[in-house]
């Protein structure tokens, strides 16, 4: 059993009687920060702000990959924005009537509902960006790195300070004077700015990895005769009613002649062949255990909306029990397979290139398991699943649906090009490549967090050290990585 004796008088501002406020380790991570030099963050801030009335919700219209980024509290990782699946507004709208929630170069977004504690610098952010009312938009004073606070916020006494403060069980969110209450230890600043060095070398080396992935697109869409296709929606056209029957569908939007441009490009390949996914794959569907069997923690139960392209995320992760686990085995995935998003949020695949830790996946995701690894890796297999050519097939299938699912059946069928050898080489380098420079950029993150709390529990020369020596095991250069 733990418990905590607190005074009347040391109360949290005299309004959190709950247990849960004073537990053991909240108390003994609060004493350490107390014995360190530190502030407030409304202390070292010019101004925390969000969105403003929730009645501006009304205005919102999202573009179709057109206008400025729109952020959601999705898009903000630890100590990074992910742009990968952000949504678009227009500019006016953005400019003007949310001109409140303006994101501003160097600004620390943090997310207070949902999801709640992720931080990340607003850096290198497309023009007239901005975000929505559960994000707090953080403009710090003068000589405070805003890559030290993001990255202190992220790390174990930032966090514990969020999901501490959290009110409410129904729905979880921090309140702006929660957010502005948050102690932040102060080091040196010589230290923030090598932290921040470390933070900026990370998203450095994110960027080349886009890039990289980026151009192993370009290089698929090229080989295809597709790269620069634009889609053209065709208001009138003919189709036979054998079509029709032979599809089983009647709508128009699944006969639209850009699907058959699409088809035609991948059958007509000079270079190479082209097969339907279920000659390709195996593919097995995994099971949805109920609410019911959901933990506070345990196994990781992966969902849709945990499954990104570059990676597994743990937004609202949910856990089931060892128990249950172990009765479900079956569904485990395991390394090289792919798993492919059919509900929801459809045509998301990732490539497990490692041997995963133990999950079960939701019955929202297939998991891939490529026949002949000769014929297509994995990896090229993924890229193809997540690009133009499939996306437009499941657009198809699924046009109409008001609940978004993707079936098995429609899957199989999604026709596939085959590459020859040279071309399917060239493909898979730059893939690898990509995540390489990803993985070192995530480690390069957490390798900035562990500093900034070994700096905190012990002192800024033995930090700078250690991290000097996990900088030379990964073989890293900052003067390589540096954007500066």
């Amino acid at each position: 059993m733990q418990f905590s004796i607190i005074q009347y008088k040391n109360l949290y501002k005299r309004s959190r009687l709950d247990a849960e406020f004073y537990l053991p380790e909240y108390l003994l991570k609060e004493s350490v920060i107390k014995s360190k030099r530190h502030k407030k963050l409304v202390e070292i801030s010019e101004s925390i702000i969000n969105f403003g009335a929730y009645s501006l919700c009304n205005y919102i219209k999202f573009t179709d990959n057109k206008g400025v980024p729109y952020l959601n509290v999705g898009d903000i990782k630890h100590n990074y924005i992910d742009f990968s699946n952000v949504k678009y507004i227009k500019e006016e709208l953005s400019s003007n009537i949310l001109k409140k929630s303006l994101v501003k170069e160097n600004q620390i977004l943090i997310t207070i509902a949902g999801t709640i504690g992720n931080v990340a610098v607003a850096t290198n952010i497309p023009e007239h960006t901005n975000s929505n009312q559960a994000i707090a938009n953080i403009t710090l004073n003068k000589y405070i790195s805003p890559f030290y606070i993001s990255t202190f916020l992220n790390s174990k006494y930032g966090i514990f300070q969020t999901k501490r403060l959290i009110i409410s069980s129904v729905q979880p969110n921090l309140l702006l004077t929660q957010v502005k209450e948050i102690d932040i230890v102060l080091l040196e600043y010589d230290f923030q700015l090598f932290i921040e060095q470390l933070v900026k070398s990370a998203h450095h080396l994110s960027t080349l990895s886009q890039q990289k992935y980026s151009a192993a697109e370009a290089l698929l869409l090229s080989e295809l005769g597709l790269e620069g296709w634009e889609p053209k929606h065709t208001l009138t056209f003919v189709r036979n009613y054998s079509d029709a029957k032979a599809a089983g569908r009647c709508d128009a939007e699944y006969f639209q002649p850009k699907y058959d441009e699409i088809i035609d490009k991948i059958k007509n390949y000079k270079n190479g062949k082209w097969d339907y996914l279920k000659n390709i794959v195996k593919y097995s569907k995994s099971i949805e255990p109920g609410s019911n069997e959901y933990k506070e923690e345990g196994i990781a139960f992966v969902r849709v909306s945990n499954l990104g392209k570059f990676e597994i995320n743990d937004n609202n992760q949910k856990y089931i029990s060892e128990s249950f686990y172990l009765k479900n085995i079956k569904y485990q995935p395991k390394k090289g397979d792919i798993l492919l998003s059919k509900d929801a949020t459809p045509g998301i695949a990732y490539n497990l290139k490692e041997t995963p830790k133990k999950m079960i996946v939701s019955g929202g995701i297939l998991r891939l398991d490529v026949w002949d690894k000769n014929t297509i890796a994995p990896e090229v297999l993924t890229l193809v699943l997540n690009s133009l050519i499939v996306e437009k097939q499941m657009k198809r299938d699924i046009g109409g649906s008001v609940i978004l699912h993707w079936r098995p059946d429609q899957i199989e069928n999604i026709i596939i090009p085959l590459f020859d050898d040279k071309i399917q080489t060239e493909i898979k380098q730059k893939v690898e490549e990509s995540f390489e420079m990803r993985d070192k950029s995530k480690k390069l993150l957490e390798i900035a967090k562990l500093g900034v709390e070994k700096a905190i529990e012990e002192d800024e020369d033995a930090a700078t050290a250690w991290i000097d020596e996990e900088l030379k095991k990964l073989n890293i250069d900052l003067k390589d990585t540096d954007m500066q």
